[in-house]
């Protein structure tokens, strides 16, 4: 595992949600892969996810994701914590990705709720439950009910917590006062999963962030993070509100797409997206470059 890991901070503090590089012809660009995930790395991120939700895991085949996961590990992997996304809404199909994901050599497992069959809790248990026991690495848990149709309740969060390789959850259900409640009654350390929320999560009792503008402002991230964590607050405060630009820009439309709209801006690996995302459109394009500027980013050097 990456020397970041620790107890308090599993996975590092300032992960960023990887995009899969494609080739004009939406191929995998497994080189593209390997010089974006060093970019990253070298630009502040102490760990990276791949193949997930940014990483269009829905639209890659699962020897896509292997072949993916081993290039970032080859790449980046003694400096970095490398994350994989393995969650499906099929346990079977989940836990095949475990293994297969373990094997490539990473730091660590990601595992979405199961999303659209909406199960109940009884099966999130199990569920991740499974996860947790179907190999040796630890398990983030993403809690995204605005995707997925459910949320993990906090009962079903502190059960899990119970399990010893299930160390973290990746929350993006927006909810400060349920994380508040994990967080004082049991060891689960939380990421932020929602880019505008990294500092009011910080201020809870987070470990850091999942982030998806981490492939733009890295270092301010981790600044941001430091200043907290210093007992410097208003330092904090003040990256956050010069942050908000980018945070907005980024998500005018479904992330993956202005995050690589944006890496090609800087000429750096990235590519189309899988139907059925859409490119952006030269008026996105114009916008998001405006919402850079005014988050004092310059694209041509957000990752040098």
């Amino acid at each position: 595992m990456a020397a970041i890991s620790s107890p308090s901070a599993p996975f590092g503090h300032v992960l960023t949600a990887m995009v899969t590089p494609f080739h004009a012809d939406g191929a995998l660009d497994l080189d593209g892969a390997a010089t974006l995930a060093t970019c990253l790395v070298d630009a502040g991120n102490d760990g990276l996810v791949v193949n997930g939700t940014t990483g269009e895991s829905a639209t890659t085949t699962d020897e896509e994701k292997e072949r993916l996961l081993r290039a970032v590990v080859e790449a980046v992997g003694d400096r970095a914590a490398i994350v994989a996304g393995i969650g499906t809404n099929d346990t079977r199909h989940t836990l095949e990705l475990a293994r297969a994901a373990e094997k490539t050599g990473v730091d660590g497992l990601l595992a979405v709720t199961p999303y659209y069959t909406k199960p109940p809790q009884a099966g999130l248990l199990a569920h991740f439950r499974a996860i947790g026991d179907a190999t040796e690495l630890p398990v983030m848990l993403y809690d995204i009910p605005g995707r997925a149709g459910v949320a993990i309740h906090t009962e079903t969060l502190l059960r899990l917590s119970e399990h010893p390789r299930i160390v973290a959850v990746k929350d993006a259900k927006d909810d400060l006062g349920a994380a508040s409640w994990v967080m004082s009654r049991s060891g689960l350390r939380y990421y932020s999963g929602t880019d505008v929320l990294n500092l009011p999560l910080l201020a809870v009792g987070a470990t850091g962030f999942v982030s998806v503008v981490g492939h733009l402002v890295a270092d301010r991230l981790a600044a941001m993070y430091a200043a907290f964590a210093a007992g410097d607050p208003a330092g904090a405060l003040r990256i956050h509100n010069d942050l908000l630009p980018v945070y907005t820009g980024i998500f005018r439309t479904q992330g993956a797409i202005l995050t690589k709209a944006a890496l090609t801006l800087a000429g750096l690996p990235g590519g189309p997206v899988r139907p059925p995302l859409a490119d952006a459109t030269p008026a996105e394009i114009t916008q998001l470059s405006a919402d850079l500027a005014d988050g004092q980013v310059d694209p041509k050097l957000f990752t040098r």
